[in-house]
C-alpha cells in the first residue's frame, strides 16, 4: 500500500481513506470472502443496539432508479453478541474498527456506549438517525436540540473517539454538525439515507410496512456531496463523507469537498469488491497528478 493514501481522522491513522459503511457490510465476514478486508482503511459495523433487535417485518429492500430503498429496521444481534462473536475477528484484520451504535431511547444509547467502553475499537459512530419511540417515531437527528441531548449524554460516558452520523433529513445539517462539535464529538459522518417511499400500484398500498424508507445509492450523491461541502467548511472537526459513492472519481470529489475519509455502502451490493477499485483508482489519480498524499486534495474547493 502506497504512502500516498495514508491519512488520519481524529488522530487515528488510516492506511487509506476508504471505509465500508454501516449497514452494508455486516461485520465484514461475508465480504472478506471476496477480497482482503485488511486492505481497507476501515470498516464500520452494522448498526448495533444495546440489546438484540429483530428489525422490521415485510419487504425490506426495494430497488429504485440509481438507488435502493431500505427498511431493515436495525436488525442486529446486540452489543454483547458483537463483542463476544465478532470484535476479535474484526480487530485481527488490521484495519480501523468503527462500531455504529443506535438506540430507541436515551437509555438505549447510554447502555450500549457503556458496554462498548470495555471493548477494543477505534471509533464509536453514534447513529442519531434512529426513531425515538418516546416521540412518536421522530428521529433523534432531525432537530438539533433533540439531538444535543443524545450527543452530550453519550459523549460524557464514551471512552472512545466518537463521531456522529448525521441524517440529511435534519432541519439544518450545518447547525447539527456545529452542535456535535460543541458537545465534544471527534468528528461527524454524513450523510445517512434520505427519506423516500415506494407504492405497489397493483396492491394500491405502500411497499414498506412503515410506509417510508431510507434511500441510498448514486441517486443521492450530488445532494450528499453538497452537504459534506457545507459542513466541512462550517466545523473544525474532521468529516467522513458518504452518500452514493460508487467509483474512485466519486471518492475524490468527496475528499475535494472536505471529507477526510469516505464510506462506501450501497455500491458493494452491485460489486462486493468495489472498494478495492476505489482504492486503486484514487492511487492512480494521485500519482498521475503529481500528489504525494491524499491530504493535498482535501477541501481544495
Amino acid at each position: 500500500m502506497s504512502e500516498r493514501l495514508k491519512t488520519t481522522f481524529a488522530g487515528i491513522p488510516f492506511k487509506n481513506p476508504v471505509v465500508l459503511a454501516s449497514g452494508t457490510c455486516g461485520f465484514g465476514r461475508e465480504l472478506d470472502e471476496y477480497f482482503d478486508i485488511g486492505r481497507l482503511g476501515g470498516i464500520c459495523s452494522k448498526g448495533l443496539l444495546s440489546h438484540p433487535h429483530g428489525g422490521n417485518e415485510g419487504i425490506r429492500v426495494w430497488e429504485t432508479p440509481s438507488g435502493v430503498l431500505n427498511s431493515v429496521g436495525l436488525e442486529n444481534p446486540g452489543v454483547d453478541a458483537f463483542i463476544r462473536d465478532d470484535l476479535d475477528w474484526v480487530n485481527a484484520k488490521g484495519t480501523v474498527n468503527i462500531v455504529n451504535l443506535g438506540g430507541h431511547s436515551l437509555q438505549d444509547y447510554l447502555e450500549g456506549a457503556e458496554k462498548l467502553n470495555g471493548a477494543k475499537l477505534d471509533i464509536l459512530e453514534l447513529n442519531i438517525s434512529c426513531p425515538n419511540v418516546k416521540s412518536g417515531g421522530m428521529n433523534f437527528g432531525t432537530k438539533t436540540e433533540v439531538a444535543r441531548e443524545i450527543v452530550r449524554a453519550v459523549r460524557a460516558v464514551c471512552r472512545h473517539k466518537m463521531t456522529v452520523k448525521l441524517s440529511p433529513n435534519a432541519e439544518d445539517i450545518v447547525s447539527l454538525a456545529r452542535m456535535c462539535e460543541e458537545e465534544g464529538a471527534d468528528g461527524v459522518c454524513l450523510v445517512n439515507t434520505f427519506l423516500g417511499m415506494a407504492i405497489d400500484i397493483q396492491k394500491k398500498a405502500p411497499v414498506f410496512q412503515n410506509v417510508y424508507a431510507g434511500l441510498s445509492g448514486p441517486a443521492i450523491k450530488p445532494i450528499a456531496l453538497r452537504m459534506v461541502h457545507q459542513v466541512a467548511k462550517a466545523v473544525h472537526i474532521p468529516v467522513m463523507g458518504l452518500g452514493g459513492i460508487s467509483t474512485w472519481q466519486d471518492a475524490v470529489e468527496f475528499i475535494m469537498a472536505g471529507a477526510a475519509v469516505v464510506q462506501v455502502g450501497t455500491a458493494t451490493f452491485m460489486k462486493p469488491d468495489v472498494s478495492m477499485d476505489i482504492i486503486d483508482g484514487m492511487e492512480r489519480y494521485l500519482e498521475e497528478n503529481g500528489y504525494g498524499n491524499v491530504e493535498e486534495i482535501r477541501g481544495i474547493l
